[in-house]
């Protein structure tokens, strides 16, 4: 039997989507190692299966060839919303970022072709900097692509609250934010809050489970290859410390609530701003294992233990504070 996940609106776009997405970025090869096409396949047959109806990813994973593989899987199917990114030049010596018309149209009409679709669903601007947010030709022009019917709802993939702040000032703001959220990352995403609800912007929420340390699966002396991104992410005192810390998780565990992964996520989904978690599994008992195991509505956390969890995570110094969020 297929399991409903239930849907929430995407900020001001009005496009509905499942509250856990399908992101694409490990899927593809990128950061973590390579995984065969079958095991792609699989991954977004079996999510899709599960109830997705979110699927994010973005024109430089696999340089082009994700948006490739969805195309294939997908084709024009309007049951399934693709969130891509757009700004990562990887034909320049170094790789660049270019928000400049040429780059940006040419990249359009390449996600076009790969994903199989006249019209896309959202689009965002791949982690611009403050200043190419501010300069407004990149935000106008995929602004300019809504009104005409090309783009459902455009956005921005950010690295950092200013970049959203930035944004948020534009005179046509973006629909739809992608940030960084997890127990250890709550700080953009709280400060923005009143302004993310104010403006009825869209939020997907990335690096939920914190590049899988949140499934609280690993040892304290957990290493990575070295092609994997892991490697270079933490020093081997500051994994072991975050290793340690992640066992706050057990708080949240309940009969709802199976696992410190599934705790992980449901404390995203708890967060009303939020419209989407976007997942990474890289396959299909990852996949099983984070859909299966989420709380299928609200509440999803009980309001006590979620107090007493944000008590302990600040007497640790996990985070400073607890804003408004």
């Amino acid at each position: 039997m297929q399991r409903v996940i239930p849907k929430r609106t995407l900020g001001r776009s009005g496009i509905e989507v499942s509250e856990l997405a399908l992101g694409t970025w490990g899927l593809s090869g990128d950061g973590y190692g390579a995984v065969s096409a079958s095991e792609q396949d699989a991954v977004i047959d079996r999510a899709l299966a599960l109830g997705v109806t979110l699927v994010e990813t973005a024109a430089s994973y696999a340089k082009g060839a994700m948006e490739k593989r969805l195309g294939e899987r997908l084709g024009d199917s309007s049951d399934v919303i693709v969130v891509t990114k757009w700004g990562t030049d990887l034909g320049s010596k170094p790789v660049r970022k270019r928000f400049d018309r040429e780059f940006l149209e040419q990249s359009f009409e390449g996600s076009r072709e790969r994903l199989r679709r006249n019209v896309l669903d959202v689009g965002l601007l791949h982690n611009p900097s403050v200043a190419a947010v501010k300069n407004g030709e990149a935000p106008a022009l995929l602004q300019q692509w809504v009104n005409d019917g090309k783009l459902r709802a455009w956005g921005i993939s950010a690295g950092d609250a200013d970049v959203v702040k930035a944004a948020l000032e534009l005179p046509e703001p973006p629909q739809v934010i992608e940030l960084a959220f997890n127990i250890f990352f709550q700080s953009d995403l709280r400060t923005l809050r009143a302004d993310l609800k104010i403006k009825e912007v869209g939020v997907l929420a990335r690096s939920v489970l914190s590049h899988g340390l949140l499934a609280g699966m690993w040892p304290t002396d957990k290493t990575f290859a070295p092609e994997d991104h892991r490697s270079h992410r933490w020093n081997p005192d500051q994994l072991r410390r975050r290793i340690n810390q992640t066992r706050v998780l057990r708080t949240l565990r309940s009969g709802n609530i199976p696992s410190m992964r599934a705790a992980a996520i449901a404390y995203a989904l708890d967060h009303d701003v939020i419209s989407s978690a976007v997942l990474g599994p890289r396959d299909v008992v990852q996949v099983d294992q984070l859909l299966r195991e989420v709380p299928k509505q609200a509440p999803y956390i009980d309001p006590r233990a979620r107090e007493t969890f944000d008590t302990q995570i600040l007497k640790m110094g996990i985070i400073s504070s607890l804003g408004t969020g």
